[in-house]
């Protein structure tokens, strides 16, 4: 009988470490861990050990899941820069899951997800539509929409501007985003992934031209 596909999933898109390992529809081991700062060294440690837990080997792997973001910058880069370097050095698919994805997973109806962008501002993405930057004080002229569900951060805020009801993630971010990752990694035309960033860096550069380079 053919064994099913085994998948990691990790994410780092926050201040956490999330990760999940599945064979096939059954989560063998997950974790979510708050991480401010150190992701960078605890990253590949915890998967190393993650897969050990489970007696398994990178080698075993037949694809990869990562979260893209939204989020913060550099948890982001940190997460696709390990999946896509670990999906060269095996040679397996990697799949690039949106965050926002991974909340409405198993949501039925219109749900609405959304993760805090700072400065009273939403990265939101209604249904399949594409995500955005939203100021809280234009969901109301954007998203009213009977039966709406809302799910992530500030929901108890937002469902009482649109009328909504407040949602639940139905399964932890990994787990989702590796959920979401096995319906995808056979598509032989499947693009590598890359950071969701929906806005630009808060770091502007330099106004000032920089020294010039002496020969």
């Amino acid at each position: 009988m053919t064994q099913e596909p085994l998948l990691l999933s990790f994410d780092t898109a926050a201040a956490h470490c999330a990760a999940a390992l599945l064979r096939g529809e059954t989560v063998l081991s997950q974790f979510e861990i708050d991480m401010p700062k150190g992701q960078v060294e605890q990253l590949m440690p915890r998967l190393e050990d993650l897969l050990a837990e489970n007696g398994t080997q990178w080698q075993d792997l037949a694809a990869i899941g990562v979260g893209i973001g939204p989020g913060n910058f550099t948890g982001i880069r940190i997460s696709v820069s390990a999946a896509r370097g670990l999906g060269l050095a095996l040679g397996v698919p990697v799949v690039g899951v949106s965050r926002l994805d991974a909340l409405r997973f198993g949501l039925v109806g219109p749900a609405l997800a959304c993760i805090d962008a700072r400065q009273d501002k939403l990265y939101a993405q209604y249904d399949d539509a594409p995500p955005r930057l939203i100021a809280m004080h234009d969901l109301r002229q954007t998203f009213m929409t009977p039966g709406l569900s809302v799910v992530g951060d500030r929901t108890d805020e937002i469902a009482a501007l649109l009328n909504a009801k407040v949602q639940s993630p139905r399964r932890p971010l990994a787990e989702a985003l590796g959920r979401i990752a096995l319906t995808r990694y056979q598509d032989k035309n499947l693009p590598p992934p890359t950071p969701l960033y929906i806005r630009p860096a808060d770091a502007a550069p330099p106004k000032d031209p920089g020294p010039k380079i002496l020969a």
